[in-house]
């Protein structure tokens, strides 16, 4: 399991506007509608369903909302950096400016484990996390994730 596989360059997004936890799952469902071809609706409604189950916000900024969806063939993720922090009820009560959101298909066993094993494992490095703080353009952000990946397996 790797980011390039859970990951595409249409994926990852940086938004400047989003206020609110509800308002980022909303995005989060946009954006896998024009990444993956996903019900935006849908999606909104499994991660707020996953939301009410507890928090994913799991500290120092960081957030892995994730999801089993009927649409869904593999698993997949996006990734979104916010310029603006938002409340997300996290862990730390910290604000979250990182979010990487997975979804996996309803039958998912252990792929869908191991993409969130990655995914928290990749986002509990202070330096990957500082290095995609200071790099607000999508086209990086991907580059950085798919990079660092290559870089620690090496």
């Amino acid at each position: 399991m790797n980011f390039e596989k859970l990951l595409t360059p249409q994926a990852v997004k940086v938004l400047s506007s989003t206020t609110s936890k509800k308002r980022l799952l909303s995005e989060l469902g946009e954006l896998a509608a024009s990444a993956y071809g996903l019900d935006a609706a849908e999606v909104l409604e499994s991660l707020l369903a996953r939301e009410a189950l507890g928090p994913t916000g799991v500290g120092r900024g960081v957030a892995l909302p994730h999801a089993r969806l009927d649409g869904v063939t593999k698993v997949t993720g996006l990734f979104v950096l916010l310029e603006k922090p938002v409340d997300f009820g996290s862990v730390d009560r910290q604000p979250v400016d990182i979010t990487f959101a997975l979804f996996a298909p309803e039958d998912a066993g252990v792929e869908h484990l191991k993409a969130l094993a990655l995914v928290s494992r990749t986002l509990r490095d202070t330096a990957i996390c500082a290095k995609l703080r200071s790099n607000p353009s999508a086209s990086t952000l991907y580059t950085i994730l798919t990079e660092f990946e290559g870089i620690k397996a090496a």
